[in-house]
């Protein structure tokens, strides 16, 4: 995971965005990102409710984006399940914010994250199964979201996350994390393995 990136964030487009949830704003943005290993373009979408300003922070998730869980409903992971739980939280609140990544397996992209099942299929967990294909086991930067908070004006939210390191990264943008919000979904056969390896491998708090 990379935070030590220094950022250009442009808004591209918003619109109204109604969903089975509720009524959303949806906005678009692009990250000029430049660190060590050059420049490159990073883009993120926004679904956004209500007003965020006001007693208590808003409820903010940070959601790395998960094909093959968040549109074809695997059960490999839990990424669905986050998805889902954070849009029903926000809007029941009727407020809140949920920043949608283009990092798919963490970082590694569709394809690896493919190459990386089917190690994972010969015994390999999350973590060995990056490593084997010579990548880390979290390739994420947290820029771009941390960014895009501070657009939104917002000093303090409530983090719907598992994952110390977002917490970490919110706060390393300025933005105070005054309660992180559990995001846990039920455990099931098919991801026992997968949210085992979150827990004792990578200190996600589940």
């Amino acid at each position: 995971m990379n935070n030590s990136s220094a950022l250009r964030l442009e808004k591209v487009a918003e619109a109204e965005f109604p969903t089975q949830f509720g009524l959303f704003r949806i906005y678009g943005f692009e990250g000029g990102i430049v660190n060590g290993n050059g420049a490159r373009v990073e883009e993120a979408v926004v679904l956004k409710m209500g007003e965020l300003a006001g007693d208590p922070a808003p409820l903010v998730r940070i959601h790395s984006q998960c094909l093959t869980g968040d549109v074809f409903h695997s059960l490999r992971c839990d990424c669905r399940a986050q998805l889902e739980i954070a849009l029903k939280s926000i809007a029941e609140e009727g407020r809140g914010l949920l920043i949608y990544e283009h990092q798919e397996g963490r970082g590694i992209g569709l394809l690896n994250k493919l190459r990386a099942y089917e190690l994972q299929d010969q015994g390999a967990d999350t973590v060995e199964a990056n490593e084997r294909l010579g990548f880390d086991s979290d390739l994420r930067s947290y820029a771009l979201p941390g960014a895009i908070l501070q657009f939104f004006g917002l000093q303090a939210v409530r983090l719907l996350s598992n994952n110390p390191e977002k917490v970490e990264a919110v706060e390393n943008a300025g933005v105070r994390v005054t309660e992180r919000v559990p995001c846990v979904a039920d455990v099931l056969d098919t991801r026992e393995a997968y949210l085992r390896t979150k827990r004792e491998r990578m200190g996600h708090l589940l």
